[in-house]
């Protein structure tokens, strides 16, 4: 297998062309002259030829020295223009951000601010993928995903953008056919409404400020892997649902459905902006963070929790 070139020895040799000085690249380098001096050495044997004829008082391109110098000067620029690239795209948000949302969120949520995010960094560019089902940010290339639940551990770095209450509730016209629950572990006489993609799927977990903790296993005539289709059915009083602020907040609002189960909550979960573990995230990315934080941690709608 064919070695690589050595990129090191290379530059070195073209910044001492550049300079005419063994000490003068070695100052500019911030290396020392015997690292300069090793680096033309090693450069000189790996290719089988002088490049320099060197006295104390005259530096001397070679032959074979004056055919690498372009070659070698050239590499030197393009890997300083390289890095100057990277450094200046880590520096000022620029480029393709692969953002993975919740349907129901980013439809109603998330959509809205974009335009504004795009005007104010227009060399930002977004792939939106709404999907409700946990992606793998890493094995499919996403830069940034938004997860509403209570984080279990993992290796993925996450900024908390705000508060997500959830309610349990019902229409009218259910409590008045079936009754109103008023501890958790009545659910299992009534209709419930199931959402697929909880973290911890057929179980609601209660706890009151008593600190009495219930956990039940609703059943019903409904299931679906996107919350917001419950709710046309919560409110054609077919069952019990429990529900995100951001879905159910305009139903509680407009009286269609109410808040049951008073004194009792589910598990408050929050809003988090996830990224893939490694290093700072890019410059584009942590502006989006920090924009979604600010809009989504300010309050919301009325009589409802606010982040």
């Amino acid at each position: 297998m064919a070695k690589l070139p050595d990129f090191e020895a290379l530059a070195i040799f073209a910044k001492v062309v550049e300079l005419r000085s063994f000490a003068g690249a070695a100052a500019e380098l911030t290396l020392s002259k015997a690292t300069v001096s090793k680096a033309v050495t090693r450069l000189e044997a790996r290719l089988g030829a002088r490049l320099f004829n060197r006295t104390s008082r005259r530096l001397a391109l070679t032959d074979a020295g004056q055919k690498l110098a372009e070659r070698a000067t050239q590499l030197l620029a393009d890997g300083e223009a390289a890095e100057n690239e990277a450094l200046a795209q880590s520096a000022a948000p620029r480029g393709l951000v692969r953002l993975a949302v919740p349907m129901t969120f980013g439809v109603k949520v998330v959509a809205p601010l974009l335009p504004e995010f795009l005007a104010l960094y227009p060399e930002v560019a977004i792939d939106l993928h709404l999907s409700d089902a946990m992606v793998d940010l890493i094995g499919e290339g996403f830069d940034a995903g938004v997860r509403i639940a209570t984080l279990p551990d993992s290796s993925l770095m996450a900024r908390r953008l705000c508060a997500m209450p959830r309610y349990t509730v019902a229409s009218k016209a259910y409590l008045a056919r079936h009754g109103r629950p008023t501890h958790p572990m009545h659910l299992a006489q009534h209709r419930c409404l199931g959402y697929a993609y909880l973290s911890t799927p057929g179980a609601w977990h209660y706890s009151n400020a008593a600190g009495e903790q219930a956990t039940v296993r609703p059943s019903g005539p409904l299931r679906v892997n996107n919350g917001e289709a419950l709710l046309p059915a919560v409110i054609a009083g077919l069952g019990i649902a429990d529900l995100p602020e951001f879905i159910v907040g305009d139903a509680l609002a407009a009286g269609e459905v109410e808040v049951i189960l008073q004194g009792w909550h589910q598990r408050e979960g929050a809003v988090h902006l996830v990224t893939p573990p490694g290093g700072p995230r890019p410059a584009r990315v942590e502006a989006l963070a920090a924009y979604l934080a600010d809009k989504l941690g300010r309050p919301r709608r009325a009589g409802l929790s606010s982040a």
